[in-house]
């Protein structure tokens, strides 16, 4: 689904709709020093996380990284779960918007090869991994990683919505669900097994997901 995937560059852009993480610490999007502070401090929490796991994410080597005073650091942040909500969000605002071709086959497997892309990509690959792994056992990391991953679905909601105004998906189709049935199979392949992923498992996947909403898998039930 992408929701993807975040790109290589942060912009202090308006979260999207439904930001669960913007609430935590670390969430003000002031401008200066401060912003650039802030886009340090990110950064080398991306570095540690996709280098060595969420485990060994530590506010103080954060700072050290960032060339950050420690006081600042844990003054903003607070926490590490602070500073991962932070993270979140702020990958969840520089995400790649959502592609449209006109059709939903076109517009799903656009979404699939973004998911590709990122999770095959290996910084971004295992940047994703750490911030799952925290998610399954810290509860405020789980948080974090739902309100990420609900602002990117409902940036790809709009492609299912359209296929059914065009008549391309049965009236009732739930949008948010064809969009997780996408990226499911690529998820599912990249954290339980060793093998690639490439275009052509995204394009199967998108292909299995629009076969199955044509076919009325995804209407909601009365």
């Amino acid at each position: 689904m992408e929701f993807a995937e975040a790109g290589s560059d942060r912009v202090n852009g308006p979260a999207g709709p439904g930001a669960g993480p913007g609430s935590g610490p670390g969430s003000a999007r002031p401008g200066g020093r401060t912003a650039r502070v802030r886009e340090a401090v990110l950064q080398a929490a991306e570095d540690v996380l996709a280098e060595r796991g969420f485990a060994h994410l530590d506010l103080a080597d954060v700072a050290r990284r960032a060339d950050v005073g420690k006081t600042t650091v844990y003054r903003r942040w607070g926490t590490v779960a602070g500073l991962m909500a932070d993270l979140l969000e702020d990958m969840a605002r520089q995400s790649v918007p959502r592609a449209r071709t006109g059709s939903l086959l076109g517009d799903l497997t656009a979404n699939a090869r973004l998911v590709c892309r990122t999770l095959a990509d290996p910084r971004q690959g295992a940047l994703f991994k750490a911030v799952i792994a925290a998610a399954a056992y810290d509860p405020k990391a789980a948080e974090s990683l739902h309100g990420f991953y609900a602002v990117r679905v409902e940036e790809w909601a709009p492609c299912v919505r359209e296929a059914v105004a065009r008549g391309e998906l049965p009236e009732g189709t739930d949008p948010l669900e064809v969009v997780r049935a996408v990226s499911a199979p690529l998820y599912y392949r990249f954290l339980t097994t060793a093998l690639p992923l490439d275009e052509a498992h995204a394009d199967r996947s998108a292909a299995a997901a629009a076969a199955a909403a044509r076919a009325g898998a995804y209407v909601r039930e009365a």
